[in-house]
């Protein structure tokens, strides 16, 4: 029976079918003028090029029946979605009701075909709610999905992509916060399916001398708390740097972008215990990239970028020996106290000690909300391989300082744990789908916070309250850890940015937008993130850098910022080698200079 691919798929079922004409193989870019500019455009559902309805079930057929148009599951609860590609009827009650009693759960969101944790890169245009009249639109959400279940799907897909100038996007789990695993009318190509792990009791290395101890391979769509689990299985059990929060994909954007998590303070970034990629290239060939073979595409992975380089297929890491650890809690909120001065003067305090938390070994998470004065939490201290004592022990300064200045605070026992896996699982929480806000972050250099943490607190303060229409509309989270902390691992072993080695905190920071804000008020929102909030934080971190994977991309330094005048021209090359026709695009990622989003967010051009 002949594979034939419905215009519109809901569930499965035919709703709507219809064909465009589609323009010749191989079409070159699409001519567009834009604000008085010539660009180079990929193809979009109108143009010429665009695939005709029989080349689209061509390729339905190639990858098994795995190509669906893109719904957003929001659509279940509006009587109508209309996309790039027509309006269908979509209302469905029992539907509905299944993805708002799942809506909020990370785990969900990461299971469908296409959506996104937090909902500003797809403009906002289907969210869930309970008026069925309200619209629902494609926003900036992909038009096609192939949901991979094998390499040959993969490639099958990017080598249409390829052949009819559409942008391409890799989707793992959709926990982003830039938007970078989706894009208006692109094809998007799902891994998450890839699940496979092997555990290796003694690694072999591609390069003589090179690592022997323990390791693992895993697929691309394999998650953090997942792995740990099955890690911590093993005879012996072992453990390696994932994310801290659960369900982060180990091998999409994370390690692509350096990857913090439990064990950086210990052992580094993700990116730096990458032992070899296996990927998909822009000219369809699998490779394997490590120290011995393709050497320079394996540095760029390490670091260089989340989906600039190649397709990663699967990435094998170091592993180490599970040890029983040490975790502890500390709050300061309004229960405790409503001076603002004495809120404010427990969080200065709590901050000077984050060199010494990273020179105990520590890796500390902790929240900073607005309020009247505000909620301060940390949840957790995390003390691998250390005693419920030891960790106490660390802790026990800061407490002596904060009882001083009279700033009450409420800090749980410290708890021992005998493997950090079981500590991983009681003490962090998965996050939570969101309403749409706008992120942004910079890591905090040691020396600023030596000689200069008053200032970096009072950017604390601007973060939460950056102007007076916008006070207390902020949200804070910091991550205390050192990837420089371990001197045995090797300067420039990965692609990240230098400065990271001498820094101690990476600080995130949202602001909410509201979902029905115009391109003014979004734009209004984003000179505040950029120009006001990274503004005050690289005044008051000057020796500090931005992470690539949470910090507002839109900056013109972004060269700088995430990588540094060492790594990044090193990087630029490498993008012009491997993937020389820009087959590969995501907002300010090396290489992509000549790349831009037009038209309000939505077609990938080049600038001529």
């Amino acid at each position: 029976m002949k594979n034939t691919l419905p215009l519109f798929l809901v569930g499965g079922s035919l709703l709507v079918s219809g064909t465009i004409a589609a323009g010749p193989p191989g079409q070159p870019l699409v001519p567009f003028t834009w604000e008085g500019k010539s660009y180079g455009c990929k193809c979009y559902p109108g143009d010429a090029c665009w695939p005709s309805q029989k080349e689209w079930n061509k390729l339905n057929s190639i990858v098994s029946g795995n190509l669906a148009v893109i719904v957003p599951p929001e659509a279940a609860c509006h009587n109508s979605f209309t996309g790039l590609l027509g309006t269908i009827p979509t209302y469905d009650a029992a539907k509905c009701a299944d993805v708002t009693a799942n809506y909020p759960f990370e785990s969900w969101i990461n299971d469908q075909d296409a959506t996104l944790m937090w909902k500003l890169p797809t403009n906002s245009s289907c969210l869930l709610t309970t008026d069925p009249t309200t619209p629902c639109s494609s926003g900036y959400y992909g038009t096609y999905v192939i949901r991979a279940k094998t390499k040959q799907h993969i490639k099958a897909g990017l080598e249409f992509a390829t052949k009819h100038n559409l942008r391409i996007i890799v989707r793992n789990t959709g926990h982003d916060f830039l938007g970078r695993s989706t894009g208006w009318g692109a094809l998007i190509i799902n891994t998450h399916s890839f699940q496979d792990v092997q555990f290796h009791k003694s690694w072999k290395p591609a390069k003589k001398g090179g690592y022997t101890g323990s390791a693992v391979t895993i697929a691309a769509g394999v998650q953090g708390r997942a792995l740990l689990r099955q890690a911590v299985a093993q005879d012996p059990p072992v453990t390696l740097v994932v994310g801290e929060c659960p369900t982060v994909g180990v091998a999409g954007g994370f390690v692509q972008g350096g990857g913090h998590g439990m064990l950086t303070t210990t052992h580094g970034f993700a990116a730096d215990n990458a032992l070899a990629f296996e990927v998909l290239t822009e000219d369809g060939k699998f490779l394997t990239a490590d120290d011995k073979n393709n050497p320079d595409l394996f540095y760029a992975l390490k670091g260089g970028g989340p989906g600039n380089y190649a397709i990663v297929l699967s990435v094998s890491f170091k592993t180490f020996p599970e040890r029983p650890s040490a975790g502890a809690t500390l709050y300061l909120n309004n229960t405790l106290t409503t001076n603002a001065t004495v809120f404010w003067e427990g969080v200065r305090i709590f901050h000077s000690f984050a060199n010494d938390f990273v020179d105990a070994g520590l890796y500390v998470l902790f929240t900073i909300a607005p309020g009247a004065p505000g909620s301060l939490r940390v949840k957790p201290f995390v003390a691998y391989n250390q005693t419920a004592a030891q960790l106490e022990a660390t802790l026990t300064p800061l407490k002596t300082a904060l009882t001083a200045a009279g700033v009450p605070f409420y800090a749980s026992p410290t708890k021992q744990y005998d493997t950090l896996t079981s500590l991983y699982i009681d003490l962090f929480d998965d996050e939570t789908a969101g309403p749409p806000f706008r992120t942004s972050g910079w890591m905090i250099a040691r020396q600023d916070i030596t000689t200069n943490n008053n200032g970096i607190v009072s950017a604390f303060q601007t973060a939460l309250s950056p102007r007076e229409d916008l006070v207390n509309q902020g949200y804070l989270v910091g991550h205390l850890f050192g990837p420089g902390h371990n001197t045995a691992i090797p300067a420039g072993i990965s692609a990240t940015h230098p400065n990271f080695r001498h820094a101690s905190n990476l600080m995130l920071y949202n602001l909410p937008v509201s979902v029905d804000a115009t391109l003014a008020q979004k734009e209004d929102i984003k000179n505040v993130m950029v120009n006001t909030i990274d503004k005050a934080m690289k005044d008051a971190s000057p020796n500090g850098c931005g992470y690539v994977n949470e910090a507002d991309p839109v900056r013109e330094d972004f060269a700088e910022d995430f990588w540094g005048d060492e790594v990044y021209p090193r990087l630029k090359q490498l993008k012009k080698k491997w993937d020389s026709k820009g087959t590969f695009y995501a907002v300010s990622l090396p290489g992509t200079e000549d790349w831009e989003v037009v038209d309000y967010g939505r077609r990938l051009c080049k600038r001529l």
